[in-house]
């Protein structure tokens, strides 16, 4: 009878522990109905030629698409990548986080990391958690290794399984784009089905929930895609096909998730995105026209979008209605010869002042009168500066010079503030830095309102402790179409 009753009682406490055991897992839905990023097969790609194959990608298409310069647009869309890429599963692939120049709301993923996104994504996320979401979703193509399996799906077809085995051997990913496996812009290994799509949102949704980003802002961006119908949306939709209910499959994973105390937007987003709608992108139309063209958009020789000899007190004024030219006419270049510096600029650009004095260089009516002096509306100003109160740190002395340049700015246009942390970098081997700033424009919109100007400063320091600056100048809304001139004068820009 003891032995019997010894049984029971360790029968009642097993069975308890068992009811516990359920009870704790029915309230912790995350233990099991987290997706699972398991990659699908086959994939013949180690992880290294993947990544290799990526990266060979990225500079094809890094040289043929227009890529955001602006560097606190870059440095935005970096931090946030690196945030997402803190809570990533899968492999710790070399993630790059870039911004291409583009209207169309869209982003793409190529093999091993490189992620893109466009301008127009930027400017049409209502917040920093929706812009969250497009990259993790971009994020889930990579870690469920999308594309490098759609690869080895059409290797088999293609060469059999004994020429692909050869191909991989060699164990470089340039054998397969041999074999016309590339990873391009256009290339079908970027147009997901609507399974890889489905994933895509899922790993994404548990992206957005670890880092701490409400998962129901990617489904309420996916809506509003939807609603959009054929203005801004279908591109997206064309390399993303939607599934059928993508806004219900990503609201019913985050249901599953645990909730917190969600972060939703950011200082730094609002700011991202002034910056962002202040600019005008270029369509795919465009950027096509330049591919054929044989255009590199990034060099700074070409001169894009509204010729830079158009009237553009019109153009602010949006008798243009911010349409582009079609054609993208090549740009000429001529010398400056300063006693301090020489430089190119624009041909079709004038030169004013001498060659020891200040310089300003306008396009046509890049100067407009304002009350009873001139001022300029587009253009770049070049000068020098003596800094005051001189430190005998060099590096000092050209902060401070900095300083008291921006400050000189602001007592010409009180209403200046800078819109950038200040960047170190080099022009001609010589110290340098760049601030953007934002300020008010002598030109006038259509309904006579005050439009507003973007400024860049940079800066640079001369041994003898002086300054030489220059400040480029034009209509916020214009100031992208210029900024490929003004980065050029910049490159070509040599201290005498």
């Amino acid at each position: 009878m003891p032995d019997f009753c010894c049984q029971s009682r360790v029968k009642a406490v097993f069975v308890k522990a068992v009811v516990l055991m359920m009870t704790v897992s029915l309230l912790a839905p995350e233990s099991f109905a987290r997706f699972d990023p398991k990659p699908a097969s086959p994939n013949f790609y180690s992880l290294d030629q993947e990544v290799q194959a990526g990266q060979q990608a990225a500079a094809e298409i890094d040289r043929k698409m227009p890529l955001v310069t602006d560097p606190q647009l870059n440095r935005y869309i970096q931090d946030l990548g690196r945030r997402l890429v803190a809570v990533a599963p899968g492999p710790k692939y070399p993630y790059t986080f870039k911004i291409v120049n583009e209207k169309d709301i869209n982003a793409f993923a190529l093999p091993g990391g490189p992620i893109h996104v466009n301008l127009g994504t930027i400017q049409a996320a209502d917040n920093e958690a929706q812009l969250a979401g497009v990259i993790a979703h971009e994020m889930g193509h990579v870690i469920m290794r999308h594309s490098t399996h759609m690869a080895s799906q059409q290797a088999v077809g293609q060469l059999g399984l004994g020429i692909l085995g050869a191909l991989i051997g060699r164990g470089t990913a340039g054998q397969l784009a041999q074999a016309g496996l590339a990873f391009g812009v256009n290339s079908v290994f970027m147009k997901y089905s609507r399974d890889a799509e489905s994933q895509a949102d899922l790993v994404g949704t548990d992206i957005m929930h670890d880092a701490g980003y409400d998962p129901i802002q990617l489904a309420k961006f996916f809506q509003k895609l939807d609603e959009s119908g054929g203005s801004r949306g279908p591109q997206f939709f064309s390399d993303h096909p939607n599934p059928g209910n993508r806004v219900q499959s990503v609201s019913a994973e985050a249901a599953t998730l645990p909730r917190e105390n969600y972060r939703t937007d950011s200082q730094q987003f609002e700011a991202a995105k002034e910056i962002a709608m202040g600019m005008h992108p270029y369509t795919a139309q465009q950027i096509a026209q330049m591919e054929k063209s044989g255009v590199n958009p990034n060099n700074g020789n070409q001169s894009y979008g509204n010729g830079s000899g158009r009237n553009r007190q019109e153009q602010v004024a949006g008798r243009n209605n911010g349409s582009y030219d079609n054609d993208v006419p090549e740009q000429q270049y001529q010398s400056l010869n300063h006693r301090d510096f020489t430089m190119q600029y624009p041909a079709d650009w004038r030169a004013y002042g001498d060659a020891n004095s200040e310089v300003t260089i306008a396009p046509q009516n890049g100067i407009v009168r304002e009350g009873n002096q001139d001022a300029v509306a587009y253009g770049v100003i070049i000068s020098g500066f003596q800094p005051e109160n001189r430190d005998n740190n060099p590096n000092n002395q050209f902060d401070e010079g900095t300083h008291q340049i921006i400050d000189q700015l602001r007592q010409s246009n009180p209403d200046m503030r800078t819109t950038s942390r200040e960047e170190n970098f080099t022009v001609d081997g010589a110290k340098a830095k760049s601030i953007m700033l934002m300020g008010t424009s002598p030109l006038k919109d259509q309904q006579g309102r005050t439009a507003r100007e973007r400024d860049w400063l940079v800066t640079v320091q001369r041994n003898d402790g002086t300054i030489l600056y220059m400040v480029f100048i034009a209509p916020d809304q214009d100031f992208s179409q210029l900024r490929p001139q003004f980065e050029h004068m910049v490159r070509t820009f040599k201290v005498r």
